[in-house]
């Protein structure tokens, strides 16, 4: 009977004396990667939290956010749950940038402590156009530069690329297919540098983005005549031909010695031709007209004695004034004698 009563003292002593598990965290806080826009969700893991409080702090600003299920912040976008007995979960819906940082969740034990997870959020990149260069009009020989502002996290990687698939000629001894950065600058820009730039800005996360800039290169007119003489008989026809380079697009027409100014009917036919690019791009594909260059040609039918004398292609734009000139001359016809 001794013996029984001695071993209940025993039990009842070494209950009165074990103290209460302090909480421990199961496991660390995953750092995370959420697109923006996106809901996430943090959990916390604690074992044997008895009558401690789980808070979450977002450590950017020092903030308190949840306690347990309780939402201290004002923010409407945070929320708190508990699951699984031992899981406290902190929720932010709609991810915004500046959701980014670290995220700590502690414990209040008398030394409080405190796990951190990172969370990171991803932005697809976009183009400013406020900062960024709209269509452009240069004179040929100045320099350009073209600007295109990309955002996003991470930063953007920005490309340029003409959109005929053409080289860049960037200055008199550089030119490319390719060039990174925010800017691109041309050098004593020429008419063969016109047309449309592109600048595409990716940082991996979808969708990539691109801009259109339109480059025009003004200069005044220049006329260049491959046959300055021609000859002809009376009752033949003859084909002069003037090759113009303008822009903005010149005024053309064809007038003779005396200023007289030709018309488009009877014996005289007119034609206007854009030239084309007969070179095919890096992709092969077909080259493009030039809207700078145009084939100027003038039809005569059945020649006769008055239209003999000069002639002159006359072109005219913002920039100046230019003209060429052919001159028609009868043929003589040669007799053979045996």
């Amino acid at each position: 009977m001794d013996k029984i009563v001695f071993l209940f003292f025993v039990v009842l002593d070494i209950t009165s004396t074990t103290k209460p598990l302090e909480p421990e965290f199961e496991g660390p806080i995953e750092n995370v990667t959420v697109p923006l826009g996106r809901d996430v969700k943090l959990p916390c893991r604690v074992k044997h939290l008895g009558s401690h409080k789980v808070a979450w702090i977002f450590l950017e600003s020092s903030a308190i956010l949840t306690v347990q299920t309780h939402v201290i912040t004002r923010n409407p976008r945070i929320s708190a749950t508990h699951e699984e007995h031992k899981t406290w979960n902190l929720h932010i819906s709609n991810i915004q940038e500046n959701d980014t940082g670290r995220y700590s969740c502690q414990i209040n034990t008398p030394i409080v402590k405190t796990q951190v997870g990172y969370l990171k959020v991803v932005v697809p990149p976009s183009i400013d156009d406020s900062l960024s260069s709209s269509d452009t009009i240069v004179k040929e020989g100045h320099d350009v530069t073209l600007n295109c502002h990309a955002m996003g996290s991470p930063q953007p990687r920005v490309t340029w690329k003409r959109e005929d698939g053409g080289r860049m000629t960037l200055n008199r001894t550089h030119s490319t297919y390719e060039a990174d950065g925010y800017t691109l600058e041309i050098v004593k820009i020429s008419r063969l540098d016109m047309g449309i730039y592109v600048c595409i800005a990716s940082n991996g996360i979808p969708p990539a983005i691109s801009k259109r800039i339109q480059v025009s290169v003004d200069f005044p007119p220049t006329i260049w005549v491959a046959h300055q003489l021609i000859g002809a008989m009376v009752g033949m026809s003859v084909v002069f031909e003037c090759h113009l380079e303008a822009h903005p697009a010149a005024i053309h027409y064809w007038t003779r010695e005396d200023g007289h100014v030709l018309h488009d009917q009877g014996r005289y036919k007119f034609e206007a031709i854009q030239a084309q690019n007969d070179k095919k791009d890096h992709r092969g594909r077909p080259g493009t007209t030039i809207t700078y260059k145009t084939h100027m040609k003038l039809t005569i039918k059945y020649v006769t004695p008055k239209d003999f004398g000069t002639y002159r292609c006359v072109a005219k734009n913002p920039r100046g004034e230019t003209d060429g000139q052919i001159k028609l001359y009868v043929e003589k016809t040669c007799f053979l004698i045996i």
